[in-house]
């Protein structure tokens, strides 16, 4: 089915309808407690070892602030920059935010960063949104986290108006926009957005405004629910995604043990799951090695071996 993002390089290497594909979240490492050692040669070593694996994309996420009370500080690094710098040393994986928090961010600033990774990347990124979930950064942003809601669609209406228009008259609680241009826009008008979660936001609203949608891990029969749900909405085709908390087992046939998120397991088990996944209609599935117990390296190189072959990235099966 013909699709707006059919000429966006990101876009077309993990979404295809009836298909899934696998990514990674940084930090690419495990670690106990909340601040990640986050070693940037090691981190782009492994980065490369992902792409050539495979790979479909690499996400970061958007940790303004660390919150002890509340744990997990990310990659810890600004996402844009450290998403330009992993831009720089590779050149097809797709590379994705997973998610920018749009309420304590200016929707100009948000729109020009995002624009300018999808063209520095070549039309790679995958722009991610949410609308935050940590009362502690509204407080230090001086946002009102009531009306999160509200900023988030604001948000997105803007930057939709400033990627596509030349010049656009935009008048928002947060923006005035008259005689002035955005600037670079990107090289198609557009730039998939998936939202994550809720958003604070209806399905049904997902469905119309989001370019598809980026969940949390559940067990099938739920995840199957809210497929049949997201799908009732979409006119065509729009991806849906998740994230999932990994801790590949050395024995191929361990099943699995679960955690939050997500699973420890052998790959056998691993491969059957993301299998079953795929026929309830999951797009894309994004690993979190923050809870293994092996060496990443090991994880990806194994599961480069033996499970992408199975879901590989769309480039490589066209």
């Amino acid at each position: 089915m013909s699709n707006k993002f059919n000429a966006h390089q990101g876009y077309t290497y993990m979404f295809k309808e009836n298909y899934l594909s696998l990514g990674l979240f940084f930090p690419l490492e495990s670690y106990e407690g909340s601040i990640p050692e986050m070693d940037v040669e090691k981190q782009l070593k492994l980065t490369k070892q992902a792409e050539e694996a495979g790979f479909a994309s690499l996400f970061v996420r958007d940790v303004p602030l660390y919150d002890p009370g509340f744990g997990d500080a990310g990659q810890m690094y600004d996402p844009w920059v450290f998403l330009g710098y992993i831009a720089a040393h590779t050149k097809r994986i797709a590379l994705g935010t997973g998610s920018i928090v749009t309420p304590l961010r200016h929707p100009l600033h948000t729109a020009k960063a995002a624009a300018s990774l999808d063209r520095i990347s070549g039309n790679r990124l995958i722009l991610g949104l949410a609308a935050g979930d940590r009362p502690i950064e509204f407080s230090a942003f001086s946002t009102d986290r009531d009306k999160r809601a509200q900023l988030f669609r604001e948000t997105l209406y803007v930057m939709r108006q400033t990627w596509k228009e030349p010049f656009p008259k935009i008048s928002s609680t947060t923006t005035n926009l008259q005689d002035a241009d955005l600037l670079p826009k990107p090289s198609i008008g557009d730039i998939p957005v998936l939202i994550t979660g809720n958003a604070s936001q209806t399905p049904a609203w997902i469905a119309q405004y989001g370019d598809g949608w980026f969940f949390y891990q559940r067990n099938i029969d739920l995840q199957a629910l809210r497929m049949k749900e997201w799908r009732s909405f979409t006119n065509g085709f729009k991806p849906f995604a998740q994230s999932l908390s990994l801790d590949l087992a050395e024995d191929p046939n361990e099943e699995p043990t679960y955690m939050q998120l997500g699973f420890r397991s052998g790959r056998n088990y691993l491969i059957s799951y993301l299998d079953d996944l795929r026929k309830i209609g999951v797009n894309h599935v994004a690993f979190n090695f923050k809870a293994a117990k092996r060496p990443v390296d090991e994880m990806i190189q194994e599961l480069g071996e033996e499970v992408v072959p199975h879901f590989p990235a769309l480039s490589s099966v066209r």
